[in-house]
């Protein structure tokens, strides 16, 4: 399972420089858990985190100068935190799976003088087998769309089950991309002779973000299995359907366990339209026809929805969620938070997730070392505590005190 331990963000919006986990100059800090939940007032900057992420995904699909304007977020300037003339950066640091060295990658973005985003500067690095100190050797270093690359062969994982690479020789390539506006990443992870970067530019590309709302899942699709839930949802009854052919042991027990979760539903299937649509029916306890995904109310498709995607068979590796508890009943968060653990942990999934919300009651369910807080300061920028620095409300979690209880009454966020 892969892992992101922690990353660094400067000066992308509120988040003038903010760190979760650990990074590559900071191992000390401990490592971002399996399962990740952000905390915090309206306007602290919990979208722009969640839109951090985003943000680096959609660079990877479109290039710096179109993810500067997708979505909303209305161009470079918009996105570099106030005040501030430097680069907007990123530092991720993470693992392909446990018994694997960590790999950094060093994004920043800045602009050219014509005003345009550009990738100012990008690099991967790893230790190589048997380093033991110093800096980790870097197989990629550009600047301005200009460097150098080392190419590594790989290796058959029944040779190498924990090192899935030879290590890269010191022979260099000179790189020199047709612009600056891509990822050096997007183009090079596309090519054979160099397979870690590949592999590091699929994991970026297997990134799920959820902007799911009930309304677009309630659209009516054409019929045709889909093997993947899309970001907004509207894709539900198809995703419905590759469940319902492809996996129908998997299917079963997921209606099986969300029919516990939400009174009076017996049993969820679809129904093709004489028009060559999909039709989601939900079937309730006393009605002989059903319900369709119209008429169910917005928490209940929300939960289906959550709860099909963590049922995944071939999962993202990394989840971001933004306020899930939404036209959620409160007594069903406890349940959410157990579905998001059991995924996040193994137990029935292998995605790490990352979620943020305002919820106590979902914070109530949750671990110290789970929950970071974000909070902004007088001058208008964003920091970030793990909950488990405060010696005091560990104490009081050890001794029964609910976390999100904590939350409210001001135990971890004197601001709010």
């Amino acid at each position: 399972m892969a892992l992101i331990e922690g990353i660094k963000i400067r000066n992308f919006r509120s988040l003038r420089d903010v760190t979760l986990g650990k990074t590559w100059q900071d191992r000390q800090r401990k490592s971002l858990t399996p399962l990740t939940v952000v905390v915090g007032k309206n306007g602290v900057g919990k979208s722009s985190l969640f839109d951090a992420f985003g943000f680096l995904a959609d660079c990877l699909t479109f290039g710096v100068d179109e993810a500067c304007h997708r979505n909303g977020r209305g161009g470079f300037e918009r996105l570099r935190s106030g005040g501030s003339e430097d680069n907007i950066e990123f530092e991720i640091y993470y693992r392909e799976s446990s018994n694997e060295r960590p790999i950094t990658y060093e994004l920043s973005i800045g602009t050219d003088h014509h005003g345009r985003p550009i990738v100012a500067s990008e690099r991967l690095r790893q230790r190589r087998r048997g380093q033991k100190t110093g800096w980790p050797f870097s197989f990629l270093e550009l600047n301005n769309g200009s460097g150098k690359v080392w190419s590594g062969t790989a290796l058959a994982e029944s040779e190498k089950p924990d090192d899935y690479l030879k290590e890269e020789t010191n022979e260099t390539q000179q790189i020199n991309l047709e612009g600056a506006h891509r990822l050096g990443v997007a183009t090079l992870g596309n090519l054979k002779d160099h397979p870690r970067i590949a592999k590091f530019r699929r994991f970026i590309e297997g990134w799920y973000l959820s902007y799911f709302t009930p309304d677009a899942a309630r659209d009516i699709p054409r019929a045709g299995p889909q093997r993947h839930l899309n970001r907004i949802g509207d894709n539900l009854g198809n995703f419905v359907q590759f469940m319902e052919r492809e996996h129908p042991k998997k299917f079963k027990n997921v209606l099986s366990e969300i029919a516990d979760k939400i009174p009076g539903i017996q049993n969820i299937d679809t129904e093709p339209s004489p028009d060559g649509r999909l039709l989601l029916r939900f079937w309730s306890e006393g009605f002989d026809t059903p319900f369709y995904a119209q008429q169910i109310s917005d928490g209940s498709l929300k939960l289906f929805a959550y709860m099909l995607l963590l049922e995944d068979p071939d999962p993202a590796p990394f989840i971001c969620i933004e306020e899930p508890e939404n036209g959620l009943y409160h007594k069903l968060l406890d349940t959410l938070v157990e579905e998001f653990r059991a995924s996040a942990s193994g137990k029935k999934g292998d995605s790490q997730l990352f979620v943020t919300t305002h919820q106590p009651y979902l914070v109530d369910s949750l671990a110290p070392e789970e929950v970071w807080i974000l909070e902004k300061q007088h001058d208008g920028f964003s920091t970030l505590t793990r909950a488990s620095n405060y010696p005091e409300v560990v104490a009081m979690v050890e001794e029964g005190i609910p976390l999100g209880s904590l939350w409210y009454s001001d135990h971890i966020d004197s601001r709010l």
